[in-house]
């Protein structure tokens, strides 16, 4: 087995060029980034694959070339790829899907042999074809949302997301939102330095992290437990509280043991880990929109001690409170 990370981007006609290129050059700065560290890291493997024509013209009439294609993946009976990504169309996806019903076979058979697929925009459509996503959630471009339900009763649409990730299927609304799912990629990949750096270099304005924006199912705060649910209110909404979580639990009721067990069940991470996270996310938005001292930030998280806060940041970002409200700061104003 070869230590390598392949990818296949789809292209077909009427592709927006941005959707194929965008991620291309964002793996690359991720592997290029974590090489400089560690001479082992997978060795990226990137292709345009399109099902018959060796070159297919975008929507901004840029012609692309395809380094495979379909018929010849199929003939030398190549390995599925790792990741495939299925960019977005422009207007009226339906003309495309049905000339290209083989590429549509292949994503389901690459699937079912191990494949991540991230869908974008209408190339969601494809994956909707395949019926992969029958009872599954999805997303799509808000634009093309009512007819996406009308045409894919089967899947359980969620308009309201940027992101929808369910097993190895990830839906991407947006360009922007196939950015942070590659962004979490390479965090998967190539480490939380590297994405880190593609974040920080590839997006300009302040994102919500990953997790915010995506409905991924069967986790979350969306889970049956209604006592953890009221405990999750409760600790958001109370993150400079003086009790431990031991206290909290008693508050609410239950013993320690039940309390850590539940919560890890329910919410899918251990509770100081879920308290720690809110503490950090709401120091970034107070960083981010406020003039308060970080001592005050640390105050108003539940940090007495400032050392501390500092100690997270460097841990979670990489970077101090000081150097973070700098970099948001700078991206908010300039």
């Amino acid at each position: 087995m070869t230590h390598q990370l392949s990818v296949s981007l789809l292209i077909y006609p009427h592709v927006l060029a941005t959707g194929v290129t965008l991620p291309v050059e964002m793996l690359m700065a991720g592997e290029a980034f974590a090489k400089r560290y560690d001479k082992s890291v997978l060795k990226l493997n990137t292709q345009f694959l399109s099902e018959s024509a060796a070159q297919i013209k975008s929507r901004a009439g840029i012609t692309m070339i395809a380094d495979a294609t379909l018929e010849h993946e199929l003939l030398t009976h190549s390995p599925p790829p790792d990741i495939i990504i299925v960019p977005s169309l422009w207007r009226n996806p339906r003309p495309v899907l049905r000339s290209h019903q083989k590429l549509i076979h292949w994503l389901k058979k690459c699937w079912q042999q191990g494949s991540t697929l991230i869908g974008v925009g209408t190339g969601v459509c494809f994956l909707a074809e395949s019926g992969l996503l029958d009872n599954h959630s999805a997303t799509t471009h808000w634009h093309y949302s009512a007819q996406f339900k009308r045409d894919y009763p089967k899947v359980d649409l969620k308009p309201d997301f940027f992101i929808t990730q369910s097993e190895r299927i990830y839906c991407a609304a947006s360009l922007n939102a196939l950015a942070d799912i590659i962004v979490h990629l390479i965090a998967q990949h190539y480490g939380k330095a590297a994405a880190q750096n593609v974040e920080r270099n590839f997006s300009h304005e302040i994102r919500k992290p990953y997790e915010e924006q995506r409905y991924l199912e069967g986790s979350g705060d969306r889970h049956a437990d209604e006592r953890i649910a009221e405990i999750q209110f409760w600790l958001r909404t109370n993150l400079n509280t003086e009790l431990t979580l031991t206290d909290i639990a008693k508050q609410f009721g239950m013993s320690q043991r039940s309390f850590t067990r539940r919560f890890k069940a329910a919410a899918g991470v251990r509770a100081t880990q879920y308290w720690q996270q809110l503490r950090i996310e709401t120091a970034k938005d107070l960083l981010a929109s406020s003039n308060l001292t970080i001592q005050e930030i640390a105050d108003q998280v539940g940090y007495q001690d400032q050392g501390h806060l500092t100690r997270l940041f460097k841990q979670d970002l990489n970077l101090t409170p000081k150097a973070y409200r700098a970099m948001v700061r700078k991206k908010l104003f300039s």
